[in-house]
């Protein structure tokens, strides 16, 4: 471990600090501080210990703490297609959610990730340890988790100013006229049902591209790419323009025979390799329920 020595600019809390300085949740700081990352000139600090200009505060370049098990729950077997030092890719299958929410306690890639015993990054706090970024519950395909910090801090960046790429496969009822477009519409809570994700405009922006990929019987499969990540947004994006997925039971046609799960798969995610910036490539066959669907619309059994 390297450290970065970081002399404060005024006198602080030590965790406030590592918030400003660093781009970190709070509770990732005092994780980073509780596991010995942390010295001032030279000791080990607390979180509430206040820093002077004039000290120097050392942090470690990666969190190397141990994934915390948690006890009980049920072995959550993740599909693991790209993993080196740095990261891991994971092909998550549909009905798996990727960290603990309100109804979903445990049984998530969360847990997955502890279970495997691997360091992950704490940035976004031991809850979400290694989580970079999120798929619905019922979206299947790759997901990108992080190892150490920095690895953690340069996907995150890449997320933010777009460079790294997500390409999802998806299948929408009705003919899709333009064979490429953009739909830049914000997204936000809908004011009728605050469960419920829509296109407001008070909303955060939210900017889709797609292209159309086949034409079938009463359907269209596109090749989507999102420039932003907002909750539901290509669901969203699509049942505003009149193409809804098919199956998606939340935001679809209500007449809708397959409504079960959204026809999305996260099929490639493209980013810079953290250690390197190495073009990295990774993609993912659809699975075997949107083969099934695919081939029923194809055929004109809709």
């Amino acid at each position: 471990m390297t450290p970065v020595a970081m002399s404060p600019p005024s006198r602080v809390r030590l965790d406030i600090w590592l918030v400003e300085q660093r781009g970190i949740s709070r509770s990732a700081a005092q994780q980073l501080i509780a596991a010995g990352l942390v010295t001032v000139n030279g000791r080990a600090a607390k979180s509430g210990d206040k820093v002077r200009p004039d000290d120097t505060v050392e942090v470690g370049e990666a969190p190397m703490v141990p994934s915390v098990t948690r006890l009980g729950g049920a072995p959550v077997e993740l599909s693991i297609v790209y993993e080196d030092d740095w990261l891991a890719v994971i092909d998550k299958p549909v009905g798996l959610v990727v960290h603990p929410a309100p109804g979903h306690p445990d049984g998530t890639v969360a847990d997955g990730l502890r279970q495997r015993g691997t360091t992950w990054s704490l940035l976004g706090g031991t809850e979400r340890a290694g989580i970079v970024h999120r798929l619905d519950r019922d979206t299947s395909g790759l997901l990108i988790v992080a190892k150490t910090e920095a690895a953690h801090r340069s996907l995150a960046a890449q997320l933010a100013d777009r460079t790294l790429g997500r390409t999802y496969w998806a299948m929408v009822w009705g003919g899709v006229t333009e064979q490429t477009a953009t739909i830049d519409a914000p997204v936000g809570r809908d004011i009728r049902d605050r469960k419920r994700m829509a296109v407001v405009d008070n909303g955060r922006e939210a900017v889709t591209d797609f292209t159309v990929v086949e034409r079938l019987p009463g359907a269209t499969v596109l090749d989507v790419t999102l420039r932003t990540g907002r909750t539901h947004q290509i669901r969203v994006h699509m049942a505003h323009i009149g193409r809804p997925l098919v199956g998606d039971p939340v935001y679809g046609r209500r007449n809708d025979p397959h409504r079960n799960r959204p026809a999305l798969h996260a099929r490639e995610l493209r980013f810079a390799h953290p250690s390197d910036g190495r073009a990295v490539v990774v993609q993912s066959p659809l699975p075997a329920d949107l083969v099934e669907l695919h081939a029923i619309l194809m055929e004109g059994r809709a």
